[in-house]
């Protein structure tokens, strides 16, 4: 028991350490993931859809 209290001591020590981001940062990095995964969700759903159109193109015509 010993080893897991030492553990948590060390994590918390760590913990402390940390430099966390202020408010107005994690606003923005947050609304920064958000619009680039829509990008890029936008954007595979592109290829997707040409790729699907030139995949059914090949396919109905045999």
């Amino acid at each position: 028991m010993d080893a897991l209290s030492k553990y948590f001591r060390d994590t918390f020590a760590e913990l402390r350490q940390v430099a966390w981001p202020s408010q107005s940062q994690t606003i923005k990095y947050t609304f920064l993931v958000v619009v680039i995964s829509i990008v890029v969700a936008l954007f595979v759903a592109g290829f997707d859809y040409i790729f699907s159109l030139g995949v059914n193109a090949v396919v109905n015509s045999y």
